[in-house]
């Protein structure tokens, strides 16, 4: 395994991260407990999760995911040995069952309290705003339009503000942002720099695939200069990237077989990309998942790729692509698509 450092801190994470928005809904608890064993054993110490998780977003199925890697951790007894990311949710129609204060001092406080006590832990390493309060751009939308009827009030202090104290009585470690724009993450950024005593936000967690580089356009020189880490997410978009969906196909028990409006990457465009992106890695003699999983890891403002899997075989396949590099003439390959079907995929 290799590790990194979460930018700013002497955290040590493995560039390779778990992701669990599964368990609780595809995955049973047991089946969770499964992956979390074999990834320590491989060497990952990082895990995300959120309050929101399962996906999707369900009143009776709130935080079951938070409370599965909580019974772990009582199980083995080894909080100490993993680097834990939780979320707050955001406003939407698919979180008003949880809050509908937003981002308040006292919804903060209430989500940061309910997670530890789910997690059963004393402290979340990185806590993370899920998505914007405000209304922009994000979820697969790619441009922004501005919402007259949005409401919102810059509460950037505040919200620092309240992660300052948080972190003063020992219950959050670091800070980070996810799906979250150019402007918003400068905000941040800026807010902390002006003044001191505010925490810094160190991460954002963003979608980044081969169908889906947007966040190069405007974020890759804000994490660069800034060194604000990308945790990407969807790495193999819904797992179409595993070439699964290809000629038609729709695996019984796949996503978009349970879920069909998860279909952001299943667009005409995504579909041709993806069958270019197929032949290309065949060529390399690869599968094409090892290559849209290497150009992530292999990216220099990616600090770690967030990988899920709903079996052990998907789990091990991806843990693995840590050992599969990106020659310079794979990599013009790559682009050479890109240029041709730019982000058919937001």
């Amino acid at each position: 395994m290799i590790y990194t450092k979460l930018p700013h801190t002497d955290i040590e994470v493995s560039k390779i991260c778990l992701g669990t928005m599964t368990w609780g809904n595809q995955n049973t608890e047991a089946e969770g407990h499964e992956q979390m064993d074999y990834a320590v054993d491989q060497g990952i110490n990082f895990f995300d999760t959120a309050e929101l998780y399962p996906i999707p977003a369900h009143p009776d199925r709130y935080a079951h995911t938070e409370m599965i890697i909580g019974n772990w951790f009582k199980k083995n007894k080894n909080r100490d040995q993993v680097v834990l990311a939780s979320k707050i949710a955001g406003n939407g129609d698919y979180s008003k069952f949880i809050r509908t204060t937003g981002f308040s001092k006292e919804a903060i406080i209430s989500a940061v309290n309910g997670s530890l006590e789910r997690l059963q832990t004393d402290y979340i390493d990185l806590y993370q705003l899920h998505w914007p309060e405000r209304s922009t751009n994000y979820f697969g939308q790619r441009g922004y339009e501005h919402d007259i009827t949005d409401h919102w009030e810059d509460n950037f202090h505040q919200v620092l503000e309240t992660f300052r104290d948080l972190i003063r009585e020992g219950k959050i470690r670091q800070v980070g942002i996810s799906n979250e724009t150019p402007w918003g993450t400068m905000r941040y950024l800026e807010e902390s720099k002006v003044h001191s005593s505010l925490p810094r936000m160190i991460t954002i967690q963003n979608p980044y695939n081969l169908l889906n580089r947007i966040f190069e356009i405007g974020l890759s020189e804000i994490a660069v200069r800034e060194q604000i880490g990308l945790l990407a997410y969807s790495p193999l978009g819904f797992g179409v990237l595993s070439g699964k969906y290809l000629g038609g196909s729709l695996p019984e028990k796949s996503r978009l077989a349970l879920f069909p409006n998860y279909n952001r990457y299943a667009g005409a465009n995504a579909t041709k990309a993806t069958q270019k992106y197929f032949e290309l890695a065949t060529h390399h003699g690869m599968s094409l998942s090892q290559m849209a999983l290497a150009f992530v890891n292999t990216r220099p403002f990616v600090t770690s790729t967030i990988i899920g899997a709903t079996t052990m075989d998907q789990l091990k396949q991806n843990i693995g692509t840590m050992e599969v590099g990106i020659s310079n003439e794979l990599l013009k390959g790559i682009n050479a698509i890109h240029q041709e079907i730019p982000n058919p995929s937001p």
